[in-house]
């Protein structure tokens, strides 16, 4: 048992924890939680709690039902929202199978392969995401229009919100687990707001996103309010983006930084952007995994729908945000597709690929785009070369069965399953007879 291991063990007596919430997810992002008494979590450390990942969507097949949970004792955290009487900590788990090895479809470990692969790189990978959500009043019909708990808009400070401490609890409480945020606002639709982390490691990031989708849950049930991170939740108002800050370092050097280069951005930066460009149509999937992902990617408010980059671009796909010529550590791109409902463990571990499959094959980078591309025509887009990313999820099915990218990054079993799951979403999804058909048809 390593010091680490024994310091939980200690906080946890110290503490009077009753009980250990467990957290790992399915390839389609799901939070999946098992509780454990303290008595057993030194057994947890050492040899692992058993289960059958054949339950769990995607993470394992029948005949090879048997694996193995590993409490990850960096990630040992107090809930705040039990109170003392039931004290509980969490930890994040690995997947190993029963030889040890990490299972291929933890999405967890698909992550850490990615990170691993840039590792023998020299290279550390940064991730800082904006996380949108809306609030609404609580509906026990899910089918309903939802309502809106406000009707204020971008920075708007909004008194008489029904929940208008949100933020502020969602803050304290998300640094009272030590996720830091760098800022917090009310975004342009009605009910919506922004919640933005603090850099950190991509792995230590995608726990902390995690994280927050259940204190943003939390804090919402405790003031009588329904939180939503789906994608397009209303029709004519802004969807639920997490735009996602991404950087590489070299030990203390940002890899991306460079004073003389465009937009203050190095060879690697660009060659990256190159990367993410060239396979962003067959990632897309996995950025944006459900039908109604693509519905706030084709309806404006800023969110892309053609392949670009650009500085200060806010409809391009890629963003290069301005750099204080005082800070070239803060030197970054902005990946701007990834909506609030993602896996973040494997969309960040697509991008990631993306980018460095970019640096080891120079792919052609565009014009950065210095105009409006939605306002050009189909033919002009054509001419310039402006790809576009797919329309619905049955495109980006059709695309990422395509992409040995896609397939290496998840591995043989997660990429079967997640391409399989879509598949039964998208089918499901087309059988469905909504209002707008009614309103429009049924005469």
């Amino acid at each position: 048992m390593d010091r680490l291991q024994e310091d939980v063990l200690r906080k946890v007596q110290e503490k009077d924890v009753h009980f250990i919430r467990l957290w790992f997810t399915d390839v389609a992002g799901t939070l999946k939680v098992v509780a454990i008494s303290p008595a057993e979590l030194e057994n947890a450390f050492t040899e692992g709690i058993g289960f059958d990942g054949s339950a769990i969507q995607g993470l394992t097949r029948a005949h090879e039902s048997d694996l193995v949970m590993h409490p990850d004792a960096r990630t040992f955290r107090i809930l705040p929202w039990y109170g003392n009487d039931e004290t509980t900590g969490r930890m994040f788990c690995e997947i190993l199978g029963p030889d040890g090895e990490p299972a291929r479809s933890d999405p967890r470990s698909v992550l850490q392969r990615a990170l691993d692969r840039a590792s023998d790189l020299g290279f550390t990978f940064y991730a800082h995401p904006e996380i949108e959500f809306y609030l609404f009043h609580p509906e026990t019909n899910p089918a309903a229009e939802p309502k809106p708990i406000d009707n204020g808009s971008y920075f708007d400070n909004v008194s008489r919100s029904l929940a208008r401490n949100f933020r502020s609890e969602a803050v304290k409480t998300l640094e009272s687990l030590g996720i830091p945020v760098e800022f917090s606002h009310h975004e342009a639709g009605p009910g919506q707001n922004e919640i933005d982390l603090r850099v950190s490691d991509a792995l230590s990031m995608a726990d902390d996103v995690m994280t927050m989708r259940v204190v943003v849950d939390q804090v919402a049930l405790q003031q009588g309010v329904q939180a939503s991170f789906m994608p397009k939740p209303m029709i004519g108002y802004p969807g639920n983006g997490m735009h996602t800050h991404f950087s590489l370092f070299e030990g203390d050097r940002n890899a991306f930084a460079d004073p003389t280069g465009e937009f203050g951005l190095s060879v690697t930066a660009r060659k990256f952007i190159g990367g993410l460009l060239h396979h962003a149509p067959y990632i897309t999937a996995l950025t944006n995994q459900h039908v109604n992902s693509y519905k706030r990617l084709c309806s404006g408010f800023e969110a892309p729908r053609y392949i670009t980059w650009g500085k200060n671009a806010q409809a391009a796909l890629v963003k290069v945000p301005s750099l204080r010529a005082d800070k070239p550590k803060s030197a970054r791109i902005e990946y701007r597709a990834i909506d609030s409902a993602a896996n973040p463990y494997l969309a960040y571990a697509a991008i990631l690929n993306a980018g460095l499959d970019g640096l080891e094959n120079d792919y052609p980078l565009p014009e950065p785009a210095d105009t409006d591309v939605s306002a050009l025509t189909g033919l002009e887009r054509k001419v310039q070369g402006i790809g576009e990313l797919p329309g619905s999820l049955k495109d980006a099915i059709t695309l990422m069965k395509t992409s040995e990218l896609a397939a290496s990054t998840l591995g043989e079993d997660a990429f079967a399953y997640f391409l399989e799951n879509k598949e039964h979403e998208w089918a499901a999804y087309r059988l469905q007879v909504t209002p707008f058909e009614r309103q429009r048809f049924m005469h």
